[in-house]
């Protein structure tokens, strides 16, 4: 009995025009690629600061500001006479004694500084004014009490060996800033700075080179 209902079933469908489903195998999709997150651009460091050529010049204090016992400005302690008069520096000289000159100066430091070379070098550079100063900040017109409390342990008064004359005298190695009296007022009225066996010597043996 349940073959002829399969019978007649299928009768019904082929006359109908159906046509039994048949299975099959899924249609073919393309397997999709994994999505992978979009990077960011690749940044370039940024450039490095361009180096300063070695002679760029620094900020600092003006240059007729301070007298060290290096010099000042192009007058530096041991330069040549021949090459600051070359380099038209040089205003006057005056020969002394025993191969000293003595010599005015041009430019930014004229009427403020006076040199004296010995065998043409540069051995002493000195100031009848304020500025410039010492890098302590001592200079003309302080008083020798003023000196003492800038400087401290650092400085000593001294005497020439005629004992008629004193001084305050800094070392700095080898050589030293002096600060002797003003002819007609109490206090400071010359700075000098230099090797001690000129710019001392000179002051203890109260010699005019």
């Amino acid at each position: 009995m349940h073959r002829l209902t399969s019978v007649a079933l299928a009768t019904v469908l082929v006359l109908a025009g159906g046509t039994p489903a048949i299975a099959g195998p899924a249609p073919h999709r393309p397997a999709r690629s994994p999505v992978t997150p979009a990077q960011p651009p690749a940044t370039r460091p940024a450039p490095a600061p361009a180096a300063l050529p070695a002679h760029a010049p620094v900020a600092g204090p003006a240059d007729t500001d301070v007298l060290s016992v290096r010099g000042a400005g192009p007058f530096r302690i041991g330069a040549r006479l021949d090459r600051l008069s070359a380099a038209g520096l040089i205003d006057w000289t005056a020969p002394t004694c025993d191969g000293v000159v003595r010599a005015g100066v041009t430019g930014d430091w004229a009427g403020v500084l006076l040199l004296a070379f010995r065998h043409g070098r540069l051995v002493e550079v000195g100031t009848a004014t304020a500025p410039p100063h010492s890098p302590a900040g001592a200079g003309v017109g302080m008083t020798f009490a003023e000196l003492a409390e800038t400087y401290g342990p650092r400085g000593t008064t001294i005497s020439n060996d005629a004992g008629d004359a004193t001084a305050y005298l800094v070392r700095v190695g080898s050589r030293v800033e002096l600060f002797t009296g003003h002819p007609i007022r109490p206090g400071v009225g010359y700075f000098q700075v230099g090797p001690a066996s000129f710019v001392e010597r000179n002051f203890r043996e109260a010699q005019a080179c």
